[in-house]
Order: C-alpha cells, then sequence, then structure tokens
C-alpha cells in the first residue's frame, strides 16, 4: 500500500510541475493570452446582452445541464479553478481531483463534470505546451503504442459513461461519486498518515525523484518476448518491452481519464516508472503528449459531441487556475513543508467526505435504501458545506500566507535581479 501511494505522489508531483509550466507559458506568452481571450468571446459577447440565456447559447443540452443554471455557476467554476490552481501550485500535487466533485456540488450532473473537466484540460494543454521543448523527450513507437491503447480505453470509459447517464442518470451520478470515494479516501487517509509521520522528521520537504533503479517488476516484464518490441531509453543503455503491455497501461489510463474526468497523468507516471521501467525523463514526454491526446479526444468525441460539455465552466476553470497556480506556486517560498502536506490530506479528505456525503441520497432515489428525499439532501448538502468551507479556508490561509510574504518574494526578486546585472 505504500508503493502504491508514494508511486501516485510521485505521478501527481510530476503532474503537478507541468501544470505550472503550463501556466507560465500561458501567463507570459502574448500569443496566447490572446487565444485566451478568443476563447472567452462566446461568454464574454452573450453575456453582454443576455446573462440569464448563456446557458442556451453555449451550454451544452438542457436537458443534461445543471437543474438551475445561474451566472453564479460560472463564478463558481472560477472560484474552483483557482482553488485547484492553488493547491497544485502550493502543494504540487492532486489539485485536478477535486474539480469533478466541486462541478457535483454545484449542481452539474456527474457526466457533465466529467466532460467540462476533461474539455478544461485539453484547452489548458494545448494551450500551455511548449511541444518542441518537449519532443526529444518522447519516445516514437512508445508513444505510438501507449496511444492506440489510450485510444481504445477513452472510447470504452466514455461509451460506459454514456450508456450509465442513459440508463439512469441518478446511477451515473452515484456510480461516479463512489469512484471519487474511493479514490479520494485512499489517498487522503494515507496523506494524513503521511502527515502525521512526517511530523518529528528533520526533513520536511516532499521528494521529487523516482526510483533509483528498476523495479522487480518491470525488470520481469522487459524479459517477456512478446512481439512487437519497442525499445526506448537508449541514452540509458537501452530498454525494450512488448508493446502490448504499453498499450495496456494506455487502456487503463484513457479509460479511468474518460471516467473520471481526470488527464491521466496520475496514473501514466507510476505505471512507466515503476511497471514498465521507464526512465523518468522519457516518461514526462510521452505524458505530455497522451495528456493532450487523451483528453482532446475524450472531451470532444466521448462528452462534447453528444452535449455533455457546458462551455462556460471549463472556461472559468482555466482563468481561475491560471491564476491559483501561480499563487500557490510562489507560497511555497514562504511556508514550510510540512504544513503544506497537512492542507493537502485536508483537501483531497474534503473531496472524500463531500462524494460520501452525496452517496446516500442517490441510493434513496434508486431504492435501495429508506432515505426521504429531505434527509438525502440534507446529508449532501452537509457533504457540500464541510467540502467547500475546507478547501476555502485553505484557500484563505494560502493567501494570507501569500500576502505576508510578499515582502520575502520581493527581495528574492530584487536579489536575482541584481545578481544578473552583476554577472558577466
Amino acid at each position: 500500500m505504500r508503493g502504491v501511494y508514494e508511486a501516485l505522489m510521485s505521478a501527481s508531483r510530476a503532474h503537478a510541475r507541468w501544470e505550472l509550466e503550463m501556466s507560465n507559458n500561458i501567463i507570459k506568452s502574448r500569443k496566447h493570452l490572446l487565444i485566451l481571450a478568443v476563447m472567452l468571446l462566446p461568454i464574454i459577447i452573450p453575456a453582454i446582452g443576455y446573462a440569464a440565456d448563456l446557458p442556451g447559447f453555449i451550454g451544452g443540452k438542457s436537458a443534461y445541464g445543471p437543474s438551475h443554471y445561474t451566472p453564479t455557476m460560472f463564478y463558481g467554476s472560477m472560484a474552483i479553478g483557482v482553488c485547484a490552481g492553488l493547491i497544485t501550485g502550493c502543494i504540487g500535487a492532486g489539485g485536478g481531483f477535486v474539480i469533478t466533485p466541486a462541478l457535483m456540488s454545484l449542481g452539474v450532473k456527474g457526466i457533465l463534470a466529467v466532460g467540462t473537466d476533461q474539455f478544461h484540460i485539453f484547452a489548458k494543454a494545448i494551450m500551455g505546451t511548449v511541444i518542441h521543448k518537449k519532443l526529444g523527450n518522447v519516445n516514437i513507437p512508445l508513444a505510438i503504442a501507449f496511444l492506440c491503447g489510450s485510444g481504445i480505453g477513452v472510447t470504452a470509459g466514455g461509451t460506459l459513461n454514456r450508456a450509465l447517464f442513459n440508463m439512469n442518470p441518478v446511477f451515473s451520478d452515484f456510480v461516479i461519486s463512489a469512484i471519487y470515494v474511493v479514490m479520494l479516501g485512499f489517498l487522503g487517509f494515507y496523506s494524513l498518515y503521511d502527515f502525521i509521520k512526517a511530523r518529528g522528521a528533520k526533513d520536511s520537504g516532499d521528494a521529487h525523484g523516482g526510483p533509483v533503479g528498476m523495479t522487480k517488476l518491470a525488470i520481469y516484464l522487459q524479459k517477456i518476448n512478446l512481439k512487437p518490441m519497442v525499445k526506448f531509453d537508449e541514452d540509458l543503455g537501452g530498454r525494450q518491452i512488448s508493446g502490448w503491455f504499453v498499450a495496456i497501461c494506455g487502456a487503463v489510463v484513457g479509460f479511468t481519464a474518460a471516467i473520471l474526468g481526470v488527464g491521466g497523468g496520475f496514473l501514466t507516471f507510476p505505471m512507466f516508472v515503476y511497471g514498465l521501467g521507464v526512465s523518468s525523463f522519457t516518461t514526462v514526454g510521452t505524458d505530455i503528449l497522451q495528456i493532450i491526446f487523451t483528453a482532446g479526444y475524450s472531451s470532444i468525441s466521448q462528452y462534447a459531441i453528444y452535449g455533455y460539455i457546458f462551455y462556460t465552466l471549463a472556461m472559468g476553470m482555466l482563468v481561475g487556475s491560471l491564476l491559483g497556480i501561480q499563487i500557490g506556486a510562489a507560497t511555497t517560498k514562504v511556508v514550510p513543508g510540512i504544513y503544506i502536506r497537512a492542507f493537502y490530506a485536508i483537501a483531497i479528505l474534503a473531496g472524500f467526505v463531500n462524494r460520501l456525503f452525496a452517496l446516500p441520497e442517490k441510493m434513496g432515489q434508486m431504492g435501495y435504501i429508506k432515505l426521504t428525499a429531505e434527509t438525502g439532501k440534507l446529508l449532501a448538502d452537509i457533504g457540500a458545506w464541510i467540502f467547500f468551507g475546507l478547501v476555502l479556508l485553505f484557500a484563505g490561509w494560502i493567501l494570507i500566507a501569500f500576502l505576508r510574504g510578499i515582502p520575502v518574494l520581493r527581495g528574492e526578486a530584487e536579489g536575482s535581479a541584481g545578481g544578473k546585472g552583476v554577472s558577466h
């Protein structure tokens, strides 16, 4: 269990570093900011004349949308993006895990929350990723084998999500919530245990490296000669593995991403590094391509064309996350790492509680348990209050720490500028 947790955390940290790089690429580029402004025009133009008609203009099929859409939901999506960005930037892991639960708490149906989150990830990836800088990291045969599997996994996951929703929308929400309960519960409780265990340790920072050598599983799989064989990491002496194993990993990542609305990077990293024995350097480059492909193919072909995307909310999250991740990343320079660990555990457990308290209402609606509608709604509301309360507490703490640390950050910036000025 410890190994699984460390693998997921290593993957989450790698993905967080990539998200910060994407954010920097967008904010520091006039061309990318112009593209963002153009993407926001479909929201700004109708909002000027008829704010109430926003969802009818670009909100997806009304039958699948939130039961009561208001402009407040758009502002709420921006707040969700800010909070997710703060978590990603400050903690260096896990911010995207709270987006789908947060959208569902705002009244967005599960399948619509998944599709919207996928589109938000795709939009951010396609704008912020400087692909030509990473091409040296990518092993083409490895990427092709992985993307073939990913395409199959995404298609299966999207088809299953739509089938469940068409069969019973309540059951669809229940399945998505239950999966999040298991995943966030595991990460949250293990993170809390990790924090408690680390309180007395001298080193409170987070390790960002991967395993030094290959695992026993990776060594075993690389010995299996099941054609076609894929060669990679020539700079490290050369390794090879069956393309079928790579495709299977891609299928798992694609299926999970399409079901949960995440980028899939939190699975790609441990599967490649720990399972297949691929170097971290090669994994990062391949992961960037898979996120663009997986999120793009999933959001467009499995959700958008069926009306399962709320464009307004996706853009709100995108803008909010760009701001949040910058503030969060700056805060790490003025906040001890041990406190960051604690708040990460709290933020993830908040998502766990949110989805856990939503399950009784769904089970009551489907007749699995005897529960009045009022009681079910009260439990769901309590879960939402706890979730947003803890996340807002975390966000407020980061913002206060950021504001208090501005003199320190400004001093570092001036020192860095001075150092560059005197260097020859």
